[in-house]
């Protein structure tokens, strides 16, 4: 692996501990992080169907090692315009019903310039699914079920999830995502 990869994980894996799991965003990831059993991947390409691959390569490390929980994808090139990066979800979400991974894999979105349906570029609840890095995140759909299954008004995550970023504010994790990137990566 090479340094700006060793990078750019560094980066993540301190986005997932500061923002994801230090104020809860997932309920389910503190686990992860605690057992190691998350896998970082970095795709250098900026090139769609060397995402893609990277991808389906990273499923069947998932199928062939069941002590990872949860994997993600980072794409630092090719995808940094929200739109792009929806229609390479669009791709993959079709690749993986191709190759026989609905209902084992399922497909979280990630990206510095998320934005959702109905709200404006700066609405702090965005937020919630912005990260340093555009990226795709594999979880395996018997461990989401299972984590779901225990966890008292799930459906309620994304609205908690909301209204902690708008009390929150923009300027608030704007600073943190800022920090992070400033990382060197020996973090």
């Amino acid at each position: 692996m090479n340094q700006n990869s060793e990078k750019l994980i560094a980066q993540t894996a301190a986005w997932v501990e500061q923002v994801i799991v230090g104020f809860n965003l997932c309920p389910f990831a503190r686990q992860e992080v605690e057992r190691q059993s998350i896998d970082y991947q970095v795709e250098p390409s900026d090139a769609s169907a060397e995402q893609l691959q990277s991808l389906l390569n990273l499923c069947k490390k998932l199928d062939d090692n069941q002590d990872i929980a949860t994997a993600l994808l980072l794409l630092p090139s090719g995808v940094d315009d929200f739109h792009d990066y929806l229609e390479l979800v669009d791709y993959a979400e079709r690749l993986l019903e191709l190759e026989g991974y609905t209902g084992v894999y399922q497909l979280a979105t990630f990206h510095p310039n998320y934005q959702f349906a109905g709200c404006d570029a700066d609405d702090a609840a965005n937020y919630t699914n912005r990260s340093p890095y555009p990226m795709l995140h594999l979880l395996r759909e018997d461990g989401l079920s299972a984590a779901l299954a225990s966890y008292a008004k799930p459906e309620r995550i994304p609205e908690r999830n909301i209204e902690f970023a708008t009390k929150k504010g923009a300027a608030f994790f704007e600073e943190i995502l800022a920090n992070i990137k400033a990382l060197n990566g020996n973090a």
